[in-house]
């Protein structure tokens, strides 16, 4: 497993970290034999940095995780959470999730500790709840080794947040699309100039990079057939030298298994030659007319129903692919509850502010309904 030390820090984290928010599930719940054996297999070869928070997997995650991670001493690895500022209502909120989280995760310090999701708004919230100056008390009281905040908003909205602390560390969602698609290649730019270190989530976007069109894969295995899509999304992120940490919610053993192969070779970084054919790749993916919905859940459930990141999985695949009968058979064929289909959406606004991504959700149901509800087989 490769490293990176962070003297600014005094640690030493692989460069590739167990995002706790994709176990798989059985029956709604974590399948946690599965699950456990996912965590054992990535701490026994090197991983040392595992992330949860509060709302993943329905508030099981951080349970679980707490559970699963009493079986190492806990100087052993880092543990890294976020605080749910959309739920406090009050300054005393943030002790309570605190304590609350302390005691889901049974230990009693957190190594890395996020305010969870910052936009404006959520970023302003919290300065009214006293939450700057709350990071700062943990830290002294050592309930907080580590002070950081995860960003999903406009760029623009970025560097005031950035300006407003002194942080330890900073989490971005950054991969090869959105350094173009959503900018984040301005949000990493930025943290070098500060001298900030990056984690990085979505590296894969939510599983989307992958699995590519042919014609798109097809580029990338000219270059190096034997490299996975996905081992080529982790490693574009990991050549970027500020980069502490690339998060990778893994679902199956079989996942674990391929990244930690993925960041224990060498090289495990990118070729110039690497980088151009990431390029074309890029440019070919954005010129399909996607919805760059990264299955996050964060606007999950719908109060009427619709399964929103499902919706938005057909669609895109169906414009990536162009496959007529596996689209029409995943959204009208007799597997599909047809009461979380796109044409359920109300355009009740519950999931706008949900949406890390700003995507305009009743639009695009609307979008999704026209395009995939119209589709014949024979």
């Amino acid at each position: 497993m490769h490293y990176r030390r962070l003297e600014k820090l005094g640690v030493e984290l692989s460069v590739l970290g167990f995002g706790c928010m994709r176990f798989p599930v059985k029956d709604g719940k974590i399948e946690r034999e599965e699950a456990a054996a996912m965590l054992d297999y990535a701490y026994k070869n090197g991983v040392n940095y595992y992330d949860t928070a509060w709302g993943y997997h329905n508030e099981e995650s951080q349970y679980f995780v707490g559970e699963a991670m009493r079986r190492y001493p806990r100087d052993s690895f880092y543990l890294a959470t976020k605080m749910p500022v959309w739920l406090c209502k009050e300054s005393a909120d943030l002790d309570k999730y605190f304590a609350e989280q302390l005691s889901r995760l049974q230990t009693d310090y957190f190594d890395f500790y996020l305010l969870h999701a910052l936009d404006k708004e959520r970023f302003e919230h919290s300065v009214k709840l006293g939450a700057l100056e709350w990071l700062t008390r943990m830290k002294a009281e050592g309930k907080i080794k580590y002070a950081g905040f995860s960003f999903h908003d406009e760029t623009a909205n970025f560097a005031p947040i950035l300006d407003a602390y002194d942080w330890d560390f900073v989490q971005i969602q950054h991969n090869y699309i959105d350094r173009v698609h959503i900018g984040s290649d301005e949000l990493y730019r930025q943290l070098v100039e500060q001298d900030i270190p990056a984690l990085v989530m979505e590296p894969v976007r939510g599983g989307h990079l992958a699995s590519l069109p042919e014609d798109v894969e097809a580029i990338l295995k000219a270059v190096n057939p034997q490299r996975s899509m996905a081992a080529w999304a982790l490693q574009w992120v990991a050549t970027q030298e500020n980069i502490m940490v690339t998060l990778s919610g893994m679902s199956t053993l079989e996942q674990v298994k391929e990244n930690v192969a993925t960041f224990s070779q060498t090289p495990f970084t990118l070729s110039p030659a690497d980088l151009e054919a990431v390029d074309k790749v890029t440019d070919k993916l954005l010129s399909y007319k996607t919805i760059p919905c990264t299955d996050c859940r964060y606007c999950m459930p719908c109060p009427y129903g619709v399964n929103i990141p499902k919706m938005f999985e057909i669609y895109n695949r169906f414009e990536m692919f162009k496959n007529t009968a596996i689209a029409y058979q995943n959204y009208s064929g007799p597997l599909m509850d047809m009461n979380t289909r796109a044409d359920k959406c109300v355009a009740c606004g519950h999931c706008l502010p949900q949406c890390p991504q700003q995507i305009n959700i009743p639009e695009r149901m609307v979008q999704v309904h026209e395009v995939l509800g119209a589709l014949k087989v024979d």
